[in-house]
C-alpha cells in the first residue's frame, strides 16, 4: 500500500510565513515569490503535486490554519 496527498492552500488566508514549505520533507509547496494576494502578501502554493505523501506536516505547522491536506491509500502495481 502506498499513500499520495493533495493540498488546497486558501491563498487569501496564507501570510507568506513559509513554515509549510520548511516543514515539508518532499518540497511540495513554497511560496509565490511573483505573486501577491488580496491581502498583498506572497501565498504558498504547491510545485511538485505529485511527491506530495500526505504527511500532513504543512498544515500542522501553518499558524494560520489555511492548508488542508487530504490523504489515500493506493494499490502499488
Amino acid at each position: 500500500m502506498k499513500y499520495i496527498g493533495a493540498i488546497v492552500v486558501d491563498t487569501d488566508r496564507c501570510k507568506g510565513c513559509n513554515l509549510c514549505a520548511v516543514a515539508c520533507p518532499k518540497d511540495v509547496i513554497a511560496l509565490n515569490p511573483m505573486k501577491v494576494n488580496r491581502f498583498g502578501y506572497p501565498y504558498a502554493q504547491v510545485v511538485s503535486p505529485d511527491d506530495c505523501i500526505g504527511c500532513a506536516s504543512c498544515g500542522i505547522v501553518c499558524p494560520d490554519a489555511c492548508i488542508t491536506v487530504y490523504k489515500q491509500k493506493v494499490e502499488e502495481e
